[in-house]
């Protein structure tokens, strides 16, 4: 009897439905692949299948079920004491609370990512919890805190060559808040297109 491959192919197919745009059928291939993940007794790859699933349903616009996938994604990682994967569940949180405006609750989340990122050497997480705050700021019409949290974010992010250091320099502009402190290197001094005041989901990668 052929043993099941488990629940990795059907992520790898949800990777590419997201590429497509197909977020009804990529949910439904992280389903699966949570499915067979609890199934096998897996609970680091059922995490991982309720991260991923919480992302696509935060890109269809189902903001309730993503934020109850992250939830179950949050506990499930602390159950098994892996502190990066509950770095991530908080920043989706904090996102998820942010688009609500429910800017307290964000900046809780956040925080937690922060200090779970700071102390883990853990930067793309640490440039999102910054990124998560200062769009709290933002959302809160405090600028002057905003800026730093997204000057922190922006230098993390070119450092480690993150494609969304072009999203955070997007809002310093558009908020006109790249003027306030030193710049970073050139890159960040460039005019583009206003950025939203949230910080949208990245595609889940493999």
């Amino acid at each position: 009897m052929r043993a099941s491959p488990g629940p990795r192919p059907s992520r790898r197919l949800g990777f590419l439905r997201v590429v497509t745009g197909d977020y009804p059928a990529a949910a439904a291939s992280h389903q699966q692949a949570l499915t067979l993940a609890r199934r096998a007794g897996d609970r680091l790859a059922e995490g991982a299948s309720l991260s991923h699933l919480g992302l696509v349903q935060h890109l269809a616009g189902d903001y309730p079920a993503a934020a109850a996938s992250h939830q179950q994604a949050l506990t499930l990682f602390g159950d098994l004491g892996n502190r990066l994967g509950q770095a991530e569940a908080f920043n989706r949180l904090g996102e998820l609370a942010t688009r609500a405006a429910d800017t307290g609750q964000a900046r809780e989340r956040h925080s937690q990512a922060l200090a779970i990122a700071r102390d883990l050497g853990a930067a793309p997480e640490e440039a999102r919890a910054l990124e998560g705050l200062g769009h709290s700021d933002l959302h809160d019409g405090n600028p002057g805190q905003a800026a730093p949290h997204l000057r922190q974010a922006l230098a993390i992010y070119q450092r480690i060559g993150a494609p969304a250091a072009r999203r955070v320099q997007e809002a310093l502009h558009h908020h006109r808040l790249a003027a306030t402190t030193p710049e970073p290197p050139a890159s960040g001094r460039q005019q583009r297109r206003p950025s939203t005041a949230h910080t949208p989901p990245d595609s889940p990668k493999p």
